[in-house]
């Protein structure tokens, strides 16, 4: 039995992640609207997905994708255009789930997007990705992080 977030499975939130891992860098790289890329990947993945959190996260950072950026651009050590586009989508992914999803923890926030800098980031990304996630999560969940363990 799968351990489930409302009435989906955590496996279709994770597959979610993922795979918007790649639409973002997609989306990043083309240029096109952010409804074809949804389409192309709802077109080529099962049904095995949290589809709702997909649009959701996909459209929320195509339409704010500034003040996003403006949420971890001073955590950075380097200008936004040196990181590589990879990086670029799951610092994006996670600072909007950080900062529009509080439903979610901030530590499953942190360690599902740097398993995923592992897998498709470059070889010490994941720590990176760590370290500015880390940082925005003191900024953007300060009651969580005061909440006693």
């Amino acid at each position: 039995m799968h351990k489930k977030t409302g009435n989906i499975p955590i496996s279709h939130r994770k597959r979610a992640r993922d795979l918007l891992v790649q639409a973002l860098y997609q989306w990043q790289l083309s240029g096109y609207p952010a409804e074809q890329v949804e389409a192309e990947f709802r077109a080529d993945n099962g049904k095995k997905v949290d589809w709702e959190f997909f649009h959701l996260v996909l459209v929320g950072i195509s339409e704010k994708t500034t003040a996003i950026d403006m949420l971890f651009l001073p955590m950075l050590d380097r200008v936004l255009s040196q990181l590589d586009p990879i990086e670029t989508a799951i610092l994006r992914l996670g600072i909007f789930e950080l900062s529009q999803r509080v439903d979610v923890p901030y530590k499953v926030v942190i360690n599902e997007y740097v398993e995923l800098a592992k897998k498709y980031g470059a070889t010490e990304s994941h720590k990176y990705i760590n370290g500015v996630l880390d940082k925005a999560a003191r900024n953007l969940r300060k009651i969580e992080l005061s909440l006693p363990v």
